[in-house]
């Protein structure tokens, strides 16, 4: 974790924009929960936990500081604009997957912020050990789908009725996942 505390917190220009990159920490509680409620209801639609509850994002805070989250925030002047997470598998047969997550508010969409994202959560994959990392999304997620084959991701599977959404319909999960190994040989942002 200490190479990873170096790099951060950094500057990424993006279509005449500066945007800071840093590390998820204690005092971004607040910043974290008005950028999760600052989100679309579409996007919140299918998370797995309710990140507009200030529970999640403190358990989130608890998981960086014990290592088992590793989260990037994008800030757009003092605003939080976007966050690119990975979260650490306990389990020790999956010990070398983690999950990526990426969220980018709609006003800064379209300008590359989750694919630089997505970038760093990458290296910071690799300096940790894993070798694999794994993205879930719904079916209907275009978007995200997209954005994450862009980056080098291949479908593994498709699930079938796996998330239900608040309202009790079901929805196919597709998985999707990236060799970190390979990132030497150019794939990424």
């Amino acid at each position: 974790m200490n190479d990873m505390a170096t790099q951060y917190p950094r500057t990424v220009r993006l279509k005449n924009q500066s945007f800071r990159f840093s590390l998820l920490r204690q005092e971004d509680r607040d910043d974290v929960l008005a950028f999760a409620r600052a989100l679309p209801e579409e996007d919140l639609r299918f998370l797995r936990v309710d990140m507009t509850d200030p529970k999640v994002v403190d358990n989130w805070v608890e998981g960086a500081l014990a290592g088992t989250r590793v989260a990037v925030l994008a800030h757009l002047g003092d605003r939080v604009v976007g966050y690119g997470s990975l979260n650490r598998r306990e389990s020790s047969w999956m010990r070398h997957l983690g999950e990526i997550r990426i969220m980018v508010l709609p006003e800064v969409r379209q300008v590359g912020l989750g694919g630089h994202l997505a970038h760093d959560v990458f290296h910071l994959a690799q300096q940790i050990g894993l070798t694999k990392i794994v993205a879930q999304m719904a079916r209907e997620q275009r978007g995200a789908r997209q954005m994450f084959q862009n980056l080098g991701f291949s479908v593994e599977a498709l699930l079938a009725d796996w998330v239900i959404d608040p309202n009790d319909a079901t929805h196919d999960l597709i998985l999707m996942s990236y060799d970190v190994t390979g990132l030497e040989a150019g794939a990424g942002a």
